[in-house]
């Protein structure tokens, strides 16, 4: 039997739909191959086949063959688990990358391989004690002002030092929640992606369910999810909205129905086209150490704003802010499901900071993104258990507090201010407090306002002022470790040397171990800043070369699809030949 007479045509006809449409998308591609964010996109076709392959009026023997191709839809090319593997190395590269500008903020001031600072302010008083020792100069008021302008240099860059570090604190926070920036913080940009993720699902499934597939929606999605990981280490996942996910209302039965048509007897007819939502968590640590899920956003749930949470940060009420007891505090999303996992409390505050961790667990693990080295950068100071993996802000405010109150200490000793009393306080912080130097910072320490007027003196110390230069000198040169030692230094004050400890260091050379402390984590975070893009490269690269668009390829492709169009326009004209040959050749006999 001959094949109905138009079947042909309609293969024909639908190759010719469906080759036009693959150069349309070629074109499209290649259209967006510089766009940010943009996923290349493909055709899904299938076979058309009889729906019932044994007519009436068929021969049982006959060969069944298909009516063509079926455009089914437009794609996207991606793999998720390059994704997933691209978000968290954004995690890790984020942190190293907040973290490196933390640390060359620092160097401004610290790094004294190309400055001169608080290393060379040491040099100038030990130059000055040097050229004191001569007998015939130390009674010499020149020189005792040269002393004491070289001490009150240094004095200022221990201020100047302590006040940088004080302002970075601020700006870092800033950093975080956004106020006295001319720019967002990094809460408010997360608290915007959150919303913009939360709009887009909504949008993104309206479109699906009317049959729009919102790829280029899909794009800018894709693109702050990318963003998102940056900040914070989140999860992404798919799924079906609970009224299609096939689990029934009390979440142990089978609902075959939502996920299938079913014909009047429950059999299963065909599959429900339906759009996934898509979920975003946070995964952190409670302080019993147990993992818990934070939902960030949750598909489609609820109306308006009620499928996204919020993110604040919170440094208390005092004044200058406790940097060193912070709080995040998270908002989950309106009506975040409780099955099939455990995503926690509607809101959770997550405390931050050395009183609040103490023996307890850090919520977030290493290189969680560039909020945590902020975070890091504020509290963590280095030294204590638990909280020495970063050295912050406070690190080095209690590096430049414990040279300080160690110089300090050192000079009133040698001057007999904490000895007898008869020397007179050199240095401060005033009057009043001078000899309190346990209490003494790098920000108050300052000349003492009775040397300044001339009220006290080297020269009116109760010991020979000549021995007092000489043993200040030698003090510039100890190298102080809290362990005593045989020296005339020593044997004069007995408990200097146990009383100060600057790890075998002199005061100048402790400067140097502060600079090389930060050079060596700047170094050592370079480094892993280099390695985490080097990896974020590499993932991109084999992202891009999945979902990229590649000149060559869609070229390729053009012209592919471009044959197959002419040979579906071919096979037309031969069908139109053989219909042609059909109806005017064949039946001729009793013409």
């Amino acid at each position: 039997m001959v094949r109905a007479t138009f079947a042909g045509f309609s293969t024909a006809f639908s190759a010719l739909q469906a080759n036009q449409k693959r150069l349309d998308i070629t074109g499209q591609n290649l259209a967006n191959m510089n766009t940010i964010g943009y996923t290349r996109q493909q055709l899904q076709t299938s076979s058309l086949n009889y729906t019932n392959p044994v007519s009436h009026y068929m021969s049982s023997s006959e060969v069944v063959v298909g009516f063509g191709v079926h455009m089914d839809a437009v794609s996207q090319i991606r793999d998720p688990y390059l994704d997933i593997q691209y978000r968290n190395q954004m995690e890790k590269s984020g942190y190293s990358s907040a973290l490196q500008t933390s640390f060359d903020e620092l160097s401004q001031f610290l790094d004294e391989s190309h400055i001169t600072g608080i290393r060379n302010a040491f040099d100038d008083i030990r130059s000055t004690l040097n050229n004191m020792t001569d007998p015939s100069k130390i009674h010499d008021k020149v020189y005792e002002s040269e002393l004491r302008t070289r001490i009150q240099t240094l004095t200022n860059l221990l201020n100047e030092g302590a006040r940088q570090i004080n302002t970075y604190k601020e700006n870092e926070y800033h950093k975080l929640d956004g106020e006295g920036n001319s720019e967002q913080g990094a809460i408010q940009t997360v608290n915007n992606i959150l919303q913009q993720i939360g709009r887009l699902n909504r949008q993104i499934k309206q479109n699906e369910i009317y049959g729009q597939p919102s790829l280029e929606l899909k794009d800018e999605r894709n693109v702050l999810l990318d963003e998102l990981s940056s900040y914070l280490p989140i999860e992404v996942t798919y799924y079906k909205d609970k009224e299609h996910n096939g689990v029934a209302a009390n979440g142990t039965d089978e609902a075959l129905g939502e996920k299938y048509h079913l014909d009047s007897s429950g059999n299963i007819i065909m599959k429900k086209e339906w759009p996934d939502d898509l979920r975003v968590t946070m995964t952190y640590t409670d302080a019993n150490g147990d993992s818990q899920k934070l939902v960030l956003v949750e598909g489609t749930v609820g109306t308006g704003d009620d499928n996204f949470g919020k993110l604040a940060i919170d440094a208390g009420t005092g004044a200058p802010p406790d940097y060193s007891n912070l709080k995040l505090s998270f908002q989950n999303c309106f009506n975040a499901p409780t099955t099939p996992e455990d995503y926690g409390n509607p809101a959770v505050d997550l405390d931050i900071g050395k009183t609040a961790t103490a023996g307890k667990n850090y919520p977030f693990s290493s290189g969680s993104g560039s909020i945590q080295a902020s975070l890091d950068m504020l509290w963590k100071d280095g030294a204590t258990q638990g909280l020495n993996d970063v050295k912050g802000y406070d690190y080095y405010m209690n590096e430049l507090d414990k040279l300080a109150s160690s110089f300090a200490h050192v000079i009133n000793t040698i001057n007999g201010t904490l000895q007898n009393g008869q020397g007179g306080t050199l240095i401060g912080p005033n009057a009043a407090t001078g000899t309190n130097w346990e209490d003494m910072t790098a920000l108050d320490i300052c000349i003492s306002q009775d040397w300044i007027d001339g009220t006290h003196s080297i020269n009116k110390s109760g010991d020979n002022a000549t021995d007092i230069v000489k043993f200040m000198f030698e003090a510039m040169n100890t190298e102080f470790n809290g362990k005593p030692k045989n020296s005339d230094l020593s044997q004069k004050y007995p408990n200097l040397l146990t009383d100060i400890n600057l790890e075998g260091n002199t005061f100048a050379n402790y400067m140097n171990h502060i600079s090389t402390v930060l050079a060596n984590d700047s170094y050592a975070n370079q480094i892993s800043l280099k390695t985490n893009v080097t990896v974020l490269n590499g993932i991109q690269n084999s992202r891009d070369s999945i979902s990229g668009v590649s000149l060559d390829e869609e070229a390729s492709n053009m012209m592919m699809y471009m044959s197959a169009y002419n040979a579906a326009s071919r096979l037309m004209t031969t069908l139109d030949q053989t219909l042609d040959v059909l109806i005017n050749s064949t039946g001729v006999v009793g013409r």
